[in-house]
Order: structure tokens, then sequence, then C-alpha cells
């Protein structure tokens, strides 16, 4: 049967123009006048090299634009407190729907967020517990740790406190005129200072040691009160509690590095002594239905939950129990039933977080939405990936537009319609290469068409290894006193499903050992300015050749000091404030967006000016720079597969598989014997694939052990030695169930890793 371009259980697409997203003359970012038919309420999955410009269609241009038509619904008072969407680069753009965007960001730190709080599931707990609860306590708010009514008063409902080191918040042999107290934003003469060296009760010339006990405990511990200071009315209080308030009690994610630097030296934190960590007053921790507590509830495994909400039969709660227990089977049905409610959501992955917030809309009224999903299998293990897939399809079936960004294959063939941009990325990229069904795909010779169907071979000449990193009664989160020796000297995959204990093996054991680097996927740090060359450390050494071959300062070259045009302060933009209008960025007009002044700006290397070679791409740039410490960087771009970012380009602009790969850019420079990498494939094409694993079999080569925790089933094969954690998520992991060569894997191991090893390595035949 010739291929019609859709999935045989669907219809086939309608060519009326209100049954498509019609996009023409798309220009975000790389794209080049691309015209492409979206097919409404099916799901399409956008494929290409990362850096092709798929995102940019299904984020930049067809989200994006939705996004700005529905803010401008709103009145321009409302619009002042939103972010300014400009229009994007397009001709035409018609037949869009509300766009939703679930993306792999992770969800903010804050620690009164949970799973439970972020799905809603906790309310509906909370409302099971309102009315069946033994003793009676209230209403559901009585439940909650974020109201005052169910709060525990000692934690105010965070479930910690902090134990602060006096001896680190203040040097007890100085005098407050001497700068004895230590904490940011205290030094002698600043307005927190001048409370305690101004107060009348306190001698600023006298030694903290010298303090009597009244004197002490005024300066540490006092309650707030109301004095004067400098004539004006003020509120005193004990420095103890001052910093409590300014620094400890804010999250993390708020504090600036030098703050939280400072907290992690003078705080430890610890379960409230009151709660026991459960957030909530006697009275709501204590009562019980069936038996547990909502903090009982709360911690257990969703898997528990779903067992534990089968012995509730009361006909008022019904409806929300069949509510909970569906929103709970969707998360387990998602890879996700190893987690608990009271998770914090800052503490989950990318992957986990974008799957999270998958669950929530699966619940929702809404239909005939565009929901955009950017890689959602992310993390997954390939015996989830089936599920996932499932899921998404449950959301077309409502009646919704799905688009999904993706590199798996599993996904691509489950797939309703297929978009490839391509050919290449960056400047190579931007042009729609195909279009139509996953079959026709496999057909077309193009990028991802031919990347399908390769299978490497099983690794057969392994390495020996030079020794082994023993973990011995490893015990972190849910491993079951795992013993294990981890190779050195070669190259070892440690794999299992998602939630197996696989990260808690080697970060909880290896992590922290002299001379083991880890590369996480943690979010990285920079502001606007930081862009690939300064993160990776390139930038320094382009600025010394620059100063060098014009005999100037090398801070000239920077865009944060003395070289920097100072209409934009180095930024190359200018934002204007409107008030209640939404602000406006423009194009520095001195600098024209190129962010130096004119006279740095007549400095050259090589023919090219500074801005010249921060907007050149790593494999241009590796032109211009042929030796020493840059070339050794860029070759660095080019082995991880990002050859086509440019040197200039914000981080904020990267997908989460770029900003993995410009950290592990960045980290090779360490001196180290270990590499530990978390799924360096994330993001990855399928073309890329083949690079990466050269890469790290280059490392191996150079007297490197390198340690890749990875679901890629190509990176498997290519492994020394398997670690499999197993055999189930949560309760049901926390051991290695086999470890050994790929091949061993193949003819001998009865895994979920080994199964679907055993079927991608040796395909059926037809």
């Amino acid at each position: 049967m010739p291929d019609d371009g859709h999935a045989p259980h669907r219809p086939p697409v309608a060519a009326g123009t209100h049954d498509v997203i019609r996009v023409r003359g798309a220009r975000v970012h790389n794209l080049r006048d691309v015209d492409v038919d979206i097919p409404k309420r099916l799901m399409t999955v956008f494929v290409g090299r990362s850096g092709s410009g798929k995102s940019s269609l299904a984020f930049g241009t067809v989200a994006a634009e939705s996004r700005r038509l529905i803010d401008e619904t709103y009145s321009t008072f409302i619009q002042g407190f939103m972010p300014t969407l400009a229009r994007p680069e397009v001709d035409e753009l018609t037949g869009l729907t509300a766009a939703i965007i679930v993306d792999q960001e992770r969800m903010g730190a804050n620690s009164r967020s949970t799973v439970g709080t972020v799905t809603d599931a906790y309310s509906l707990l909370r409302l099971v517990f309102s009315r069946l609860s033994t003793p009676h306590v209230g209403a559901s708010g009585c439940f909650s740790f974020n109201l005052p009514d169910g709060m525990c008063p000692t934690c105010e409902g965070t479930g910690r406190v902090a134990a602060v080191d006096e001896d680190v918040l203040v040097d007890r042999s100085r005098s407050l005129n001497e700068g004895a107290i230590l904490a940011p934003n205290f030094g002698v003469g600043t307005w927190y200072w001048r409370s305690y060296g101004e107060s009348d009760r306190l001698d600023p010339d006298k030694a903290l040691a010298d303090y009597s006990e009244e004197e002490w405990r005024w300066f540490m511990h006092a309650e707030p009160v109301k004095v004067r200071l400098a004539g004006m009315n003020a509120t005193y209080e004990g420095l103890l509690p001052k910093v409590r308030r300014v620094f400890l009690d804010k999250e993390k994610e708020s504090r600036q590095k030098h703050v939280r630097e400072f907290v992690e030296r003078v705080a430890t934190f610890a379960a409230c002594p009151e709660c026991g960590g459960a957030r909530l007053n006697e009275a709501a921790r204590t009562a019980t239905v069936a038996g547990v507590t909502i903090p009982q509830a709360s911690a257990m495994q969703i898997g528990d939950l779903l067992t534990w909400l089968d012995r509730i039969d009361d006909a008022q709660v019904a409806p929300l129990v069949r509510s909970l227990r569906e929103m709970l089977a969707a998360l387990d049905e998602v890879g996700l039933g190893y987690l608990s409610l009271d998770r914090e959501a800052g503490t989950l992955s990318g992957g986990e977080a974008q799957r999270v917030k998958m669950v929530r809309h699966l619940g929702s009224a809404l239909t005939d939405c565009t929901y955009v999903f950017d890689e959602p299998t992310a993390g997954l293990h390939p015996h989830d990936v089936d599920r996932m897939v499932t899921l998404l399809q449950s959301l077309r079936d409502k009646g919704n537009t799905v688009l999904v960004v993706e590199h798996k294959p599993a996904v691509m063939d489950a797939a309703d319609h297929v978009v490839e941009l391509g050919p290449g990325a960056g400047a190579d990229g931007g042009t729609l290469t195909y279009a139509g069904g996953p079959t026709g795909l496999r057909a077309a010779g193009t990028t991802t068409g031919r990347a399908i169907g390769v299978r490497h071979p099983v690794r057969a000449d392994v390495r020996t290894p030079t020794g082994a990193l023993e973990i011995r009664d490893a015990r972190t989160h849910n491993l079951k006193g795992v013993s294990v020796d981890v190779p050195t000297g070669v190259l070892v995959v440690v794999t299992g499903v998602a939630g197996s204990g696989k990260s808690s093996l080697i970060y909880g054991s290896l992590a922290g050992r002299e001379g083991v680097l880890v590369v996480d996927q943690s979010p990285i740090r920079g502001s606007r300015r930081s862009n690939p060359a300064t993160y990776t450390g390139l930038l320094d050494p382009i600025r010394n050749a620059f100063a060098k071959a014009n005999g100037v300062a090398a801070s000239l070259f920077s865009a944060n000091s003395t070289g920097a045009c100072p209409t934009c302060q180095g930024m190359g933009v200018v934002y204007t404030d409107l008030a209640m209008m939404a602000g406006v960025e423009t194009t520095c007009p001195d600098c024209r967006g190129r962010r130096f002044t004119d006279e740095v700006l007549g400095y050259r290397y090589q023919g090219h000016t500074i801005d010249e070679v921060l907007r050149l791409t790593a494999t241009q740039a590796r032109e211009v720079f042929r030796t020493g410490k840059p070339a050794a960087i860029l070759d660095r771009f080019l082995e991880v597969g990002l050859p086509y970012l440019t040197l200039g380009q914000p981080l904020t602009t990267l997908s989460g598989g770029e900003r993995q790969r410009i950290k592990l850019v960045a980290r090779l420079r360490d001196d180290a014997h270990t590499y530990v990498l978390d799924e360096p494939t994330t993001g990855m094409h399928l073309a890329g694939t083949a690079n990466l694993i050269d890469m790290l079999h280059r490392l191996v080569e150079r007297g490197r052990s390198v340690v890749a925790i990875e679901h890629n089933l190509a990176v498997m094969t290519a492994a020394d030695w398997i670690i499999d954690v197993g055999p189930g998520a949560g309760h049901q992991g926390g051991e290695v169930v086999f470890t050994g060569t790929p091949r061993a894997m193949i003819e001998d191991a009865d895994t979920l890793t080994a199964e679907h090893l055993r079927r991608w390595a040796e395909p059926e035949r037809d």
C-alpha cells in the first residue's frame, strides 16, 4: 500500500484551509522562507539535526504567534505586566488555535511546590481527607502546608529549619566598627550595619567577645522592636532573625551567587523538629483515612498510593477518588510511578518535569488546542517510550493538534505527519526537506530518513579494564545495598528504566571522588551576556590574541569591560520602559548591535573584528584560529556535534541538548581521570550519535575512563561494559541486574534493557 502521509487508523488530512495551520515565508532564526501546511487535530513530529530549525518552526513561529495573539486580547494595563512578544518573521500564518507549550524547562525551585501541588493531585487528596479523616479536622485548607490553617507553625510549612553557625556569621574578636558582622550587605557603614553600629545599647568599638549576656542577647536574638535611628523611626531586630529573614527565608534560586555561597557556609538545613518534615500542624498530620495520614500518603510511591486508594469505598468521595486515580495512573503511564506527591518540583529533571506538565494537561477540559512538546521522551528508557507515545495520541484523540519536536524513531513512526528541516544545522539548515507520512520519510533519502535505518554493530573487540572503581553497599535513595565494580580505562554505560537508581548509584558513589568529573544536566547559570565563547573559556584566548595582534589591553575586547559600548553597556540592545505599556527592546543606535566602541571595532585579527568573530560558527572560527588553546576548544565544539553554533549566541537561546553539550565542551578541559556523563545524547539527532560515540572512544584512548548514564541503544552497543540497574523503578528497582559486555547482555541477560537491545541490534527480517 502506498504511503498516503498518515497513520492507518487516522483519517487523511483534509485540504481545506480550515484543517491546516498554514505557514508561508517563515524566517525565524535560520528558517529560509519556509512554506508548510501542518494538519490540525493530528500528531505532527518535527525532525532534523540540532539547530536545523525545527524548534524555530514549532516553537518560535507557530506557538509564539499563537501566544502573542492571545496576549493582545488583554487590556494595555494587563499587557504591561506581561513579557513583550514580537511578531515572528513570517509572511502568512493562519489556522492557529490556542497554543500550550510543554517544554523541558525545570520547574521552579520553590520548596513549597511539589509533584502533588503542581499536578493538583494533592488538592484532591486534601479534599478526601477533609471529608473522611478521623478525627475530623476541617476544610481542605486545614491540610494545606501553604495556608496558615494547615502549616506547621515552627517551619511555616517548609518542613525544614535552618541552624545557623554563629561563628561563621560574626567574628567575635572584632568590634562592629572593625567589621565583626561577616554577612553580605552588612559591611561597616551600610544601612543594615547601622541598626547595630548606631544602636544606643551597643558599643561599636567593643569586641563582641566582651559583650555582656544582655548585650549579646540584644545584638543576636532580640525580637523586632521600634527604635529611633538617625532621627527616623526604624525597626530593630537581632542579627540572627534578621539574617534568617533577609537570606535564609528566600528561595534558593532567587539568591545571588555570593549570597548562596554565604548561606552554604553559615547554615545547615534539617527536618523541622516539630513536624519531622511533614510540613503540617499536629491536627493535620495525625488525622487518618483508611489507617493512613496525609503525610504518609504523600510520601508513598504513586503505585502504592493507587493501592491505598482501592481501600477507600465511600460514595461521598467517589468522584474525587476516581479523578485522583486517573491522574496517578497517567503519571505511572509516563514512567513516573516511582515519584511521590511530596517530591519537591525543583528536584525533577527536565524530562521528568515535562512529563509531569503533560499529565496536568491530560485531565484538562480544553479541546481543539495546539500542544507543542519539546522532546517528551528525553530521559526515558526504550521501555517507556511507547507509553509516552500513547499519551501523546490520547491528547490528539481529544481533538487537539499535537506538535512534537523529537529525535526518537519510535515517535516518528507513531506520527500522523512528519516535517523535517535541514539538511544541516545553523546556516546549513532552515529549509523544508520533507513533509509527509513516517513511511515516506524512511524512503525520502533525507538526513533523518537515512539515519533511521542505521544499526551500529555490537562492539566485539572490547577493551581490557585497567582497574576498577569500587562501590560497596550503596543505599542512596532506592538502592538496596548495591555493591559493584565500575571498570576503569574503558567506556562503561550505566542503564536502566527511569527511576531504577542508576543516577543514585553513580552520583551517590562516584561524585566527589578525587579525579572524577561529573557533567550532569543541571541548568547552566549565567546572565543574558553569557554565550558559548564565555562559558567554555574560549573568549579569554581570543581576547588575548586580539590584544597581542594590536598591541592593546585584552580588556578592551570584553563586552563587560572598558571596550563596551557606553550606550548599551555591551548588551547590543537598549530597553525602553513604557510604564503601563509593554517595554520595547531595540538595537543600540550607537553600536548598531555590535556591543563594542568604534575604537575596539577598528582592531582586527586575521581580518576580523571582535564582533565578527563572535558571529562566526565554531566551524568558521576554527579556520581563523588554527593553533593553540582556541583551536583546542573549538575542536571540542566539533567533536560534540556543535559545529553550527555561533560563538556569541546567548546561552538562553540554546536547546536542552545544546546546553548539555556546551557544558561537556567546558568541562572536558578539566584534569580528571574519570568522566561521568549524564545522558550525553540528550537532544542529539540520530546522525550525530556516531560522532559522539567516536568522541567518547577518543577520551578512553587518551587514557581516561568514561562512565555514561544512557538509554541510547547505539551507545550501549558501542560500550566495553554495561551495568544495568533495575529491574523496575522506585521500590521495584535499586539492584544491579546485569554487568558485562554488550554481546553478553544480548545473549544471556533477561532484563528490560536486554530485551530492547536484542531487538535493536538484531532486527527481525521480513
